[in-house]
């Protein structure tokens, strides 16, 4: 029951937070552009959805490069520091 009142609360309170932020004409203006380019790239998403996926495959295939580039560099910072304290312990 706590959960469910803490999760609907967050809830409601972001709700008026945004609804109370749209007063500001700038930031009515930012929600409006948002809305419109969120609009645009799903419509070019339902038109072209080959190229959609195509995008998403190149992305995941950017990320897992990054990734094992960053896994590898951390593998070998973390053997660089091994042989270190096996020295020192020697």
């Amino acid at each position: 029951m706590g959960k469910r009142k803490l999760i609907t609360s967050i809830i409601v309170g972001a709700s008026i937070g945004g609804l109370i932020s749209l007063f500001d004409e700038e930031t009515r203006s930012y929600a409006k552009e948002s809305l419109s380019q969120a609009r645009n790239n799903i419509s070019n998403c339902v038109k072209n959805p080959t190229d959609s996926i195509r995008n998403i495959k190149q992305t995941v295939r950017s990320i897992n490069e990054l990734v094992d580039t960053n896994t590898e560099s951390a593998i070998n910072a973390l053997e660089q520091v091994e042989n270190s304290l096996t020295k020192v312990l020697k």
